[in-house]
């Protein structure tokens, strides 16, 4: 008898910029979701309004996947939309800083992706992780972020290689996005409009432009497509 396929698509940072506007794609596409936050306010209300069921865990913590696990142990897809903005010259850079950093956007992902490795193998499911432009651009002040986002992409290869034909890997590589983790950038209202007009498209991200290509990756639309790392970056990467 075949194995009937899970459907449930699993989001890690879903009230961020691009978790939450990457839930409402995939609720208006009639996919299951299952929510993951660390604050129990946001990530409850999310869940209330789109009707998602959710875990409240904090990817720095021991044991988060084992507590995620406890609530969802079948997915089909999987978006790990967990981020940091870490600016600092390097002089003043510790090695605490690149550890944290490395541990939020790159070891917990590999424990969450190896949690969940056996039923994305049966649903022959996807991954979808974040990098940044600044991880192939030279930005002053980028050494913490940049390294650590240069090594998902790493990830995302290796693992893509590795997982064929059953896991899909892809990687969406942001530029400066309005969410709440640019807010010490973005308020500053020149600093947000020189950034804005360093794109060839003069505009700062929203959420609903990575999780557009979020959701392509992470659902069988883009059955066909693994171990890339694509921009979404008003062309900032290839265009100034």
């Amino acid at each position: 008898m075949k194995d009937l396929i899970n459907e449930k698509y699993l989001i890690v940072g879903a009230t961020g910029s691009i978790g939450s506007n990457l839930a409402a794609q995939l609720y208006d596409s009639n996919k299951e979701v299952h929510l993951v936050g660390r604050n129990e306010d946001e990530t409850k209300s999310l869940s209330e309004k789109l009707g998602f069921t959710y875990t409240i865990a904090d990817v720095l913590e021991d044991g988060f996947v084992d507590k995620i696990k406890s609530d969802v142990k079948d997915i089909k897809g999987l978006a790990y939309c967990v981020g940091s903005i870490d600016l600092k010259p390097l002089k003043i850079a510790s090695e605490t800083d690149f550890n944290k950093c490395m541990k939020l956007n790159l070891y917990s992902a590999v424990e969450l992706i190896k949690g969940f490795q056996d039923s994305l193998k049966k649903n022959k499911g996807s991954i979808v992780l974040f990098s940044t432009v600044a991880a192939q651009r030279g930005f002053t002040n980028h050494s913490i972020i940049a390294s650590t986002k240069a090594a998902v992409e790493g990830l995302t290869v290796s693992l893509a290689a590795e997982f064929a034909p059953n896991i899909r890997v892809n990687c969406v590589a942001l530029s400066l996005t309005n969410s709440k983790i640019a807010q010490p950038l973005l308020k500053n209202t020149a600093l947000a409009q020189g950034i804005a007009k360093a794109h060839p498209l003069k505009r700062i991200g929203e959420g609903k432009d990575g999780a557009a290509l979020a959701k392509f990756l992470v659902t069988d639309e883009s059955s066909w497509v693994t171990g890339q790392v694509i921009a979404v970056d008003g062309g900032r990467s290839k265009l100034s």
